[in-house]
C-alpha cells in the first residue's frame, strides 16, 4: 500500500509539473534566462482570436541595466490584415493609441490641456525587415519609453517582434534579438 501511495504521489507531481510547463512560453534564445530574462505565462494572456503569442520575456531592473519586455507574436486572418495595415500605413496613429491613457475614452476633458508627453515615430530596416521605433518622452522629468517593432508576412501569417524599454537603442537591440530568436 505504501509503494502505491508513493507512486501515486510521484505520478501526481509529474502531471502537475507537466501541466505547468506549457503555461510559460519557451523564452527567447538571445534574451536568455542566464542574462536575466524570464519567460512570462502566455497561454492565458492573449485571448484574441487570430493572435498567437510565441514568447514573452521580461528583464526586471534588478537583473538588467536596461529593464524591458520583449514578445514574439503571430497574427492570422483579419487581425494580421489590420495590424499590417496599421504598421505600414499609419504607425503614428498606432503610436498615439499607445500613448493615450486607459480612461481617456470615457472621460471628456473640461479644457484642452497641453500634452504631458511627445510621441515620435520613425521607420528603420533590419536585414530587409521593416521596423518601427516609437518613442514617448515625458515633457517633465525627461523620462522615455521606447517601443521597437519588427514585422514581416509569410503566406497568411504576420510575424511581429516587439520590445519595450526606457532606451531607444536598447529597444532596437532587444527587438533584433527577439526577431533572430524566432
Amino acid at each position: 500500500m505504501r509503494s502505491r501511495l508513493r507512486f501515486g504521489a510521484l505520478a501526481l507531481a509529474v502531471v502537475l509539473i507537466a501541466g505547468c510547463a506549457d503555461h510559460f512560453g519557451p523564452g527567447l534564445v538571445q534574451l536568455a534566462a542566464g542574462r536575466g530574462w524570464e519567460p512570462l505565462p502566455i497561454q492565458s494572456w492573449v485571448v484574441n482570436d487570430g493572435i498567437t503569442p510565441k514568447a514573452i520575456v521580461y528583464c526586471p531592473p534588478e537583473d538588467c541595466v536596461r529593464p524591458g519586455v520583449a514578445a514574439l507574436l503571430n497574427f492570422e486572418g483579419r487581425e494580421a490584415i489590420e495590424m499590417e495595415r496599421a504598421l505600414a500605413l499609419d504607425p503614428a496613429r498606432l503610436a498615439r493609441a499607445f500613448s493615450k491613457s486607459a480612461d481617456s475614452k470615457t472621460k471628456k476633458p473640461a479644457k484642452v490641456a497641453k500634452p504631458a508627453s511627445t510621441t515620435t515615430v520613425s521607420r528603420f530596416k533590419l536585414d530587409g525587415t521593416n521596423g518601427i521605433l516609437v518613442e514617448i518622452r515625458a515633457k517633465e522629468g525627461h523620462r522615455l519609453a521606447s517601443t521597437a517593432i519588427l514585422y514581416a508576412r509569410k503566406d497568411k501569417v504576420l510575424s511581429l517582434a516587439i520590445a519595450v524599454t526606457n532606451d531607444s537603442q536598447a529597444a532596437r537591440d532587444y527587438v533584433r534579438a527577439t526577431w533572430e530568436s524566432r
